[in-house]
């Protein structure tokens, strides 16, 4: 057999164009990839010269865009905090109090009164401790309950998960990584296929019709159009669709059962926490409301336990100093309310509840819906990144002309 035709540079020179176009389009589909996701921060100068991530960039809006499009279709606010369990709750706080009701009683009245507590008997002080261990559960029950018939207007859900991912952008970049890792596989070796196929298209242009401007402007199609048809993969056609014996739809779209687990599983684990939302009704837009319900439900306690010394509490503080134990114990229990829910185990224990229920409602969305959890990290800017394919397809083809057939 006559292998002298492998000898001819001609024939690698034409060779060298679907290979140029197949590199093209996995460089170019890579790129696209990093910068939809890094830097997070801008690194260069503002306003034009420099580039960060496009959904870092975003994180403001993306952040919106998950809530109002997945998490919000997943459960009303009191629907989320009856699934994490009231009486879980309550349970969780009087198990961590009771246990330290002596520290909590003394360092309150010790900064409030020291010379009276300390000169009471021994025996008054442990009525003390008694009557909080016996009120507090049934206050806490209350308090639950109370946060329970009002959590939609001390939740502000969209606020919490917003302010959640903009300031961590990692974890938003993770949400739509992890949820779309197969997709954008795909993206990127695809392009490898995709442009090499459109490369033999180039090639055989330019063997009938080798003018310069032919293979920089092929490049530029090559980069441009491997993104675009990946990107349509990904995503259309919307529901199943039969084409002869197959029956196709968009990569992503089949896959919902796989990304509802992973979604779910990263928005109860790292997001609706039982820590990250008690911190959110009290610091939050609403905390005001809830910081003084909390107070409102303790307060009782003061009048209770001071009961077994009432006489001598009442002449030796007075009732100016008396408000003034009342603040002080309603500002420890927020203290515990802040703390008793950095327990990782308990957190754990309740997201994996949420995340069984959160999971099967996902699920059961609409292709329409469900596609709006990956489909606006490729819609932002996305003009942008099929030009830059298209950009470097053009300079590679551009090189081929001066640096291969010139």
């Amino acid at each position: 057999m006559d292998w002298q035709w492998l000898q001819n540079p001609e024939f690698w020179k034409y060779l060298s164009i679907p290979l140029v176009a197949a590199l093209i389009g996995w460089s170019t589909n890579w790129l696209a990839i990093k910068l939809t996701f890094y830097p997070l921060e801008f690194i260069g100068f503002r306003p034009f010269f420099g580039w960060q991530g496009i959904i870092p960039s975003k994180a403001g809006k993306m952040a919106v865009i998950s809530v109002d499009s997945t998490i919000s279709k997943l459960g009303a606010v009191e629907e989320l905090f009856e699934q994490i369990d009231p009486q879980a709750l309550a349970g969780h706080i009087v198990a961590g109090m009771l246990p330290r009701v002596e520290e909590y009683v003394d360092e309150i009245m010790l900064s409030e009164h020291r010379t009276l507590w300390e000169n009471l008997p021994q025996a008054v002080k442990n009525k003390v401790y008694e009557r909080v261990r016996k009120n507090a559960p049934r206050l806490i029950d209350n308090l639950v309950s109370d946060i329970g018939h009002q959590i939609e207007d001390l939740l502000d859900l969209k606020h919490m998960v917003t302010e959640r991912l903009v300031a961590d952008k990692e974890l938003l970049n993770r949400i739509f990584l992890e949820c779309g890792a197969a997709e954008f596989r795909f993206l990127i070796h695809s392009g490898l296929w995709l442009g090499f196929g459109f490369g033999v298209l180039q090639m055989a242009l330019w063997f009938f019709y080798s003018v310069d401007w032919v293979l920089p402007v092929c490049g530029f199609l090559v980069g441009w159009a491997t993104n675009w048809i990946a990107l349509n993969l990904i995503f259309r056609p919307l529901n199943p669709t039969k084409v002869g014996p197959l029956t196709v739809q968009g990569l992503f779209l089949k896959r919902q059962p796989q990304v509802a687990a992973t979604f779910c599983r990263i928005v109860t684990h790292d997001i609706l926490t039982v820590g990250n939302i008690v911190n959110a009704m009290l610091n939050g837009p609403n905390g005001a409301r809830t910081r003084a319900l909390v107070k409102k439900h303790v307060k009782p306690l003061v009048d209770v336990t001071t009961g077994v010394a009432k006489p001598i509490t009442q002449i030796a503080f007075g009732p100016t100093a008396f408000a003034e134990l009342k603040k002080k114990v309603g500002e420890k229990a927020l203290e515990i309310s802040k703390t008793a829910f950095k327990d990782p185990l308990f957190n754990e224990e309740r997201a994996i509840v949420v995340e069984s229920i959160m999971r099967t409602r996902m699920e059961a969305l609409s292709p329409e819906e469900f596609q709006n959890l990956l489909r606006p990290c490729f819609q932002e800017d996305e003009i942008k990144l099929i030009a830059i394919g298209g950009v470097l397809g053009a300079l590679a083809g551009l090189a081929q002309v001066f640096f291969v057939f010139t």
